[in-house]
């Protein structure tokens, strides 16, 4: 089925808002997961909204809360989530780093304790849109325990994904929006909904066997992500992981945790204090356009830049509607019956 954005996103406000979110929260979570869904990120969309519902029931995510401030030094920052949910405490951490940056020409803040932040993207998109160019490292410990070290079979990282924002005069920056994982976990979750298999070189099974099955991830016992690009995805995973945990405080993924804690560090320069605004902003449009002149391997073919293809289908799905699978569309439909939301 295919179903418009602000509907969509008014059932999922009204979903957590029933579910005890105060009404700015709702709405903050809501126009996360849809907008995540929009450039194409389906796996940080709305399939998470169900799950996400389980965990506050539980007590692995809690509503209503607002950040401790724990370091408001200068340029630097860190602030400890409360377990609240990560759409609400990704904003507080980037409106903080880019007003420090504004004041301090760069700023590094940290974030623990959050629950799931959503789309990484997201961070750095925001504060290209203030001029900034931003890094985002992320890391999970506890239930995001998902990826095996280069040469392991057993899970020991969670995907630690990496972003990058670069703005540009055409207000279409540079965001670069990876996993160290060589699958996102929650795009495994969309493969099983769709009963389609996931591409070869991805996962493992408990075993170590390679396998394209994403029941085989889930099975018991489970099976494990492998890092993109062999050694180097993990080296970089493993970089990310020290750095949004061990540094913040939020501690490195580790087991006989029940709940699922992010930790995030970001780093976010102003470009303006190095060169003027034109120049840097001529220099970026110059190397992007040198960039996509290069001839192409095939007559049809195309180059695009980091964030380029999410736009395009922002732009395809705010038109024709957001599509969801017959299974994730079901998920949704009993939370919002569950928790009295019409659908109709």
């Amino acid at each position: 089925m295919e179903i418009q954005a602000s509907r969509l996103t008014g059932l999922v406000e009204q979903l957590f808002t029933a579910a005890g979110c105060q009404a700015t929260e709702a709405e903050t979570i809501a126009r996360r997961l849809v907008q995540a869904n929009l450039v194409g990120h389906d796996s940080h969309g709305v399939i998470r909204a169900p799950i996400y519902i389980q965990w506050l029931q539980k007590g692995m995510v809690r509503a209503n809360q607002s950040p401790q401030v724990v370091l408001d030094s200068g340029a630097l920052g860190l602030l400890d989530g409360q377990l609240g949910f990560g759409q609400v405490m990704g904003e507080h951490a980037m409106h903080m780093a880019i007003d420090k940056a504004r004041q301090s020409g760069v700023s590094v803040v940290g974030l623990r304790n959050s629950g799931h932040v959503g789309r990484v993207g997201d961070w750095p998109e925001m504060a290209a849109a203030a001029g900034m160019i931003c890094f985002c490292l992320v890391n999970t410990t506890g239930l995001g325990m998902l990826t095996a070290p280069f040469g392991g079979i057993d899970r020991r990282l969670s995907a630690n994904p990496f972003a990058a924002g670069i703005p540009a005069a055409d207000g279409k920056p540079i965001i670069l929006d990876i996993s160290c994982s060589a699958v996102a976990e929650g795009k495994l979750k969309v493969a099983l909904n769709k009963g389609v298999a996931v591409p070869e070189g991805c996962i493992i099974d408990h075993d170590g066997q390679p396998t394209t099955d994403p029941a085989v991830f889930y099975g018991d016992p489970p099976g494990a992500i492998l890092s993109f690009g062999g050694h180097k995805g993990y080296g970089l995973g493993l970089v990310v992981e020290l750095l949004a945990g061990a540094l913040t405080g939020g501690g490195c993924t580790q087991p006989g945790k029940d709940r699922l804690e992010q930790g995030m560090l970001s780093i976010v320069i102003d470009p303006h204090r190095f060169q003027p605004a034109d120049t840097f902003s001529s220099e970026v449009d110059q190397f992007i356009q040198w960039v996509k002149g290069s001839r192409t391997r095939t007559p049809e073919g195309e180059i695009l830049t980091p964030g380029e293809p999410e736009r395009r289908t922002r732009e395809q799905r705010n038109q024709d509607g957001i599509p969801l699978d017959d299974k994730t569309w079901q998920q949704l439909a009993a939370s919002f019956a569950e928790w009295g939301v019409p659908v109709d």
